[in-house]
């Protein structure tokens, strides 16, 4: 029997080493390479791809190479799922994940394996309590935070809220109604009448909800929640029913120089606004740095450097990784083998990082996986994407108040 249990031991060793070799750390990353978010998940995966490369490029975190493994969930739950397990197979202490229904699917799987994920600007917003979700962290702007900095920011436009009337158009699946309850509650103390304007998949036809919101309902401003193709159409729809683009903001994943150029360009969407909750434009460092490593590597740059708004964030998800890595190797004695449990805790180490200013300071200890909340606005111009409003949080008391009651309940 010592024989038999000695031989599972070594077996089990050598697969360990065979799925993460001695000295390599492994992410696991998930996107959209061929699903109906691609438009998305492609700059995002190569921002994320090549924040690694430049961190390999310069010696790994203490001398450790990090190996990215890649999934193209196709922002379905199957492929998603399947590629959670070969993540593990392979040895992954960290996963990013892509898409809402996808992190619904997977968060008690996070949990029971003590496998940190992150949800960056999707996802639940009740992750942000990190006491009722230790291993999930949103580390970046949930949808709640977004809804609530919608309406802070219609408030600032409009000068008020009370009497005013606010459209919602959304995706209807779980990330397009996630936003609701903040929406909701928010109507009910700033006294605005909150109609909602549900658009169903794919989201390639929707001027009888355009002509609804200006013509029958008469809103005064429009907060809308719609990715993929959807963004595109919403800008045009808008414009023909007569609304003007001045008084619609956009939710993280519809305002992107892709959306614009699919609307008929930066002229053709002037005046429309996006939430962002990472830096728009070419003008930092780590991208200068990335460029200068591919010339060096004697590589061209990706075409999808010039998609700012999203390859940017692909370097967010894999800075904030690495920098919570980082944090675990260094409370590891130096060593690559760490847990899940440590790399969770390396989250929490963060404080203040902006990756040279491309991000608002975020800070993932006290409790809060979302970092804060912060966002800020970029209004289309004629010539690009200019910043309407510094980093700022729209009613982050509310907001957290929501989540510590919904999590109660959970408890309950």
């Amino acid at each position: 029997m010592k024989r038999i249990l000695a031989s599972i031991a070594v077996a089990g060793g050598l697969a360990a080493m065979t799925a993460a070799h001695a000295g390599e750390i492994v992410i696991g990353q998930m996107t959209d390479r061929t699903g109906p978010t691609a438009n998305v998940g492609n700059p995002v995966g190569d921002g994320a791809q090549d924040y690694i490369d430049l961190i390999n490029s310069q010696g790994g975190i203490n001398g450790h190479t990090i190996r990215l493994v890649e999934v193209d969930n196709q922002y379905k739950v199957p492929p998603a799922v399947e590629g959670y397990q070969r993540f593990k197979s392979e040895g992954a202490v960290l996963v990013g994940l892509f898409g809402t229904p996808i992190t619904q699917a997977l968060t008690a799987d996070l949990a029971k394996d003590k496998i940190p994920g992150t949800t960056p600007g999707f996802g639940t917003a009740l992750a942000a309590d990190g006491e009722a979700f230790p291993y999930l962290f949103p580390a970046a702007a949930s949808y709640w935070s977004q809804a609530g900095a919608a309406v802070e920011y219609a408030k600032q436009q409009m000068g008020g809220l009370k009497g005013k009337k606010i459209a919602y158009l959304f995706y209807d699946n779980p990330a397009g109604r996630e936003g609701l309850p903040v929406l909701r509650k928010l109507a009910e103390l700033e006294g605005y009448t909150l109609n909602e304007f549900p658009v169903p998949a794919p989201g390639i036809e929707m001027d009888n909800q355009a002509r609804d919101i200006a013509r029958r309902f008469r809103a005064d401003f429009v907060i809308s929640h719609l990715f993929g193709r959807a963004p595109s159409v919403q800008i045009n729809a808008l414009k023909r029913a007569g609304f003007s683009l001045d008084k619609v903001v956009s939710f993280v994943w519809g305002a992107s120089e892709a959306d614009v150029a699919a609307a008929g360009g930066f002229e053709a969407a002037e005046g429309y606004a996006g939430l962002q909750f990472a830096g728009v434009g070419d003008d930092f460092q780590v991208r200068r740095d990335i460029k200068a490593m591919l010339k060096a590597q004697g590589k061209e740059v990706r075409e999808s450097m010039a998609s700012t708004v999203f390859y940017n964030r692909g370097l967010l998800i894999s800075a904030l990784h690495v920098e919570a890595l980082r944090h675990a190797v260094a409370a590891n004695g130096g060593k690559a083998d760490v847990t899940g449990t440590q790399v969770r805790d390396g989250f929490h180490a963060i404080k203040d990082f902006s990756l040279g200013g491309l991000l608002p300071p975020l800070n993932l200890g006290g409790g809060d996986h979302e970092g804060g909340g912060w966002v800020r606005v970029f209004k289309v111009t004629k010539t690009g994407f200019e910043p309407a409003t510094e980093w700022f949080k729209g009613y982050r008391d509310v907001v957290f108040e929501l989540i510590k009651e919904e999590s109660a309940k959970m408890k309950n």
